[in-house]
């Protein structure tokens, strides 16, 4: 029979690994909202005006 060896890793390894995930997210965060800066929305041209004076009036 052949046991197995597990063999846990340290602190401090298990804190690099969760450093780098979270700096990793952290520029792809970034990078998303500079590209979502680059685009252009299409954004409305008229201002409306809207007249709710008179519905007010009535309650």
């Amino acid at each position: 029979m052949q046991l197995k060896y597990n063999r846990q890793s340290s602190f401090g390894s298990s804190l690099i690994k969760i450093l780098v995930k979270l700096l990793l997210v952290i520029i792809i965060f970034i990078l998303s909202l500079f590209l979502i800066e680059k685009i252009n929305f299409p954004s409305p041209n008229k201002n409306y005006d809207i007249d709710v004076s008179n519905d007010i009036k009535k309650l």
